[in-house]
């Protein structure tokens, strides 16, 4: 195919690119910042990232895409025009893409999806499952007729399926990831302590002592904050029970979706699942315990894919490298004219 051949995860925390042949070139927060005076925008990625509470009233910075899907798409069209021009350069043919979704997209959400890349300077684009290619980027064997149990726990959707033949057997999909739990630890924090924090503190805090399951020695953090009442700053102690007990619903609320998708399971395919266990990729997969919190709600093995953060954009890329696997299993790069018809059908 005429172009390169470029592969986005493009998740509600994080953008991550891979190019055949040159592996994964780009990795920056989906974040983008713009002023309100004129619409322009001042940044994305990263240095946007770090504005994310202390910018000015004439500056907004913005997570276009929530729960895995396209909010702002006029946002999300210029920050994906940004990256892709960062990875082209000065390329004369448009680039090709492919990026993955959530296991449940809408026909109409699709449709955003494409309408923006396709709008960001792309000649072709092709839509692949978040699970799917996780399943793939983590080493399993999935061309087969046996059941791979994946559970990609990212910033905005936790997406559960069984995999088998190259194809989603059985799947779900929550609004429960780690962007909810980030809320989870701001609100536990007003509630208890009546202090207020920021997102990026509770970022750090969920990744410094954050847990799924109790931990057998108790850790603790000192943080900054704003007091509720007096709206002055203020230093306090956080301990990793405190925030264990923070994020317990929300954990729980993925353990019960996992179940879910094993009742809905042919009893062959959970036999396939109950013996190889269940994979955990995605950015929440590291969440201290998580592993163990699914087995034991589960009764079923659980473990950490390699590199879990990077296993949809690898997967991409293995998927890049091997158009076969496009044409086997019914996914076509297609362009802007294409997609129109095609989901057009679709919704009818």
């Amino acid at each position: 195919m005429i172009g390169i051949n470029i592969g986005i995860d493009l998740g509600t925390t994080s953008v991550i690119a891979y190019i055949d042949g040159k592996g994964i070139v780009l990795s920056e927060p989906s974040v983008a910042a713009y002023s309100t005076n004129n619409g322009n925008m001042i940044a994305v990625g990263e240095r946007a990232r770090r504005m994310i509470g202390r910018e000015p009233p004439s500056i907004v910075t913005v997570r276009p895409l929530k729960d895995g899907i396209i909010s702002n798409a006029y946002v999300t069209e210029q920050m994906l025009r940004f990256f892709i021009k960062k990875i082209c350069g000065n390329k004369i043919l448009k680039p090709n893409v492919i990026v993955s979704v959530p296991a449940f997209v809408t026909a109409l959400e699709k449709r955003t999806i494409l309408d923006v890349i396709t709008s960001c300077g792309v000649a072709k684009a092709c839509i692949i499952e978040e699970p799917l290619a996780a399943a793939i980027g983590s080493g399993e064997a999935i061309s087969i007729p046996s059941g791979v149990f994946v559970v990609d726990i990212g910033g905005g959707t936790t997406d559960s399926a069984i995999i088998t033949m190259n194809c989603v057997s059985v799947s779900s999909s929550i609004k429960i990831a780690g962007n909810e739990m980030t809320k989870d630890i701001i609100n536990y924090i007003r509630k208890e302590k009546k202090i207020i924090i920021g997102e990026i503190t509770a970022e750090n805090i969920k990744k410094s002592i954050g847990s799924a399951i109790k931990r057998p020695e108790e850790l603790a953090v000192f943080v900054k904050g704003k007091d509720y009442v007096t709206k002055m700053p203020v230093s306090f102690e956080i301990t990793s029970t405190e925030i264990y007990e923070a994020l317990k619903s929300n954990v729980d609320k993925i353990c019960e979706d996992i179940k879910s998708v094993f009742e809905k399971t042919p009893p062959e395919l959970v036999s396939d699942a109950g013996e190889k266990g269940i994979i955990l990729t995605g950015g929440g997969s590291l969440l201290y315990g998580m592993d163990k919190a699914i087995e034991s709600a589960t009764g079923v093995k659980v473990k950490v894919a390699k590199d879990p953060l990077n296993c949809v954009i690898r997967g991409i890329g293995k998927i890049i490298a091997d158009e076969g696997f496009l044409f086997e299993n019914g996914y076509f790069f297609k362009t802007k004219d294409d997609f129109i018809d095609y989901l057009e059908e679709d919704i009818q």
